[in-house]
């Protein structure tokens, strides 16, 4: 079991839905965690200020992780910062769902670059310095949407499950070095997303899914830190999270 106490990680997209249940979690078990978001910099700072009432070292950097050199300044930050990386969480995303035929082409590159090409540039900056730490860690937050396709969601269903691609391929080259490589893929989580869908929508979405609820953004969370804390030999490998509905 790795002790997290004093280990440091980037959450991206960390200040809202499973990014904040994620960044409280880690905090809770003395992670100092950098909280990386793009324009929501109300929660971003109301998560600070709590947290660090309650003890925890957080900081937060604004980046557009979709941009290389964004990314490269957030992992800068948190190095000059913090002094070390130890635990890179790839969480930030964004849907913009439409049938193909009303698809347009700049809905599909926004999904793609902040889902999927965002991966690229925070692990590319990252990774020197989570070969440093003896229990590095990449955990991307995929979906269940890249496992089994969503209507209405072919850019986002192509980012998430290229991100499993990447997961087991990257997993591979590092799988001789400290620094383990993982994927999340949740289910139907209780977030301000899902909560935006139609009651009538959302009661059907929750009969599908064998335990008959949605999950809590809080269970994610607990699996980044089984991953972290008791995963040296778990690599490239997808943590489905789902309450049953893909198996």
């Amino acid at each position: 079991m790795v002790n997290l106490n004093e280990k440091v990680a980037i959450v991206t997209g960390g200040a809202k839905g499973i990014g904040q249940a994620i960044t409280r979690e880690l905090a809770k078990h003395g992670v100092k965690v950098v909280v990386n978001y793009n324009s929501s910099v109300g929660s971003a700072e109301k998560l600070i200020a709590e947290l660090k009432e309650a003890g925890s070292e957080v900081y937060a950097v604004q980046a557009d992780v979709s941009n290389l050199e964004q990314s490269r300044k957030l992992v800068e930050e948190t190095i000059n910062h913090f002094g070390r990386l130890d635990i890179l969480i790839n969480n930030a995303g964004i849907t913009r769902d439409k049938t193909f035929k009303k698809l347009s082409e700049e809905d599909w590159r926004t999904v793609i670059d902040v889902n999927l090409n965002s991966v690229y540039n925070t692990s590319s900056a990252a990774l020197p310095h989570l070969l440093e730490s003896d229990a590095g860690r990449i955990i991307n937050i995929s979906s269940i949407i890249g496992q089994f396709g969503g209507f209405g969601q072919t850019n986002y269903a192509a980012a998430k499950a290229g991100l499993i691609g990447y997961t087991k391929s990257l997993a591979l080259e590092l799988a001789k070095s400290s620094v383990t490589v993982n994927a999340i893929c949740p289910g139907y989580i209780e977030t301000e997303m899902v909560k935006e869908i139609p009651e009538d929508i959302r009661e059907k979405l929750i009969s599908k899914v064998p335990q008959r609820r949605l999950g809590q953004p809080e269970e994610i969370a607990r699996g980044i830190i089984y991953l972290c804390q008791d995963g040296d030999y778990i690599t490239g490998q997808q943590l489905n999270i789902n309450g049953g509905i893909y198996m």
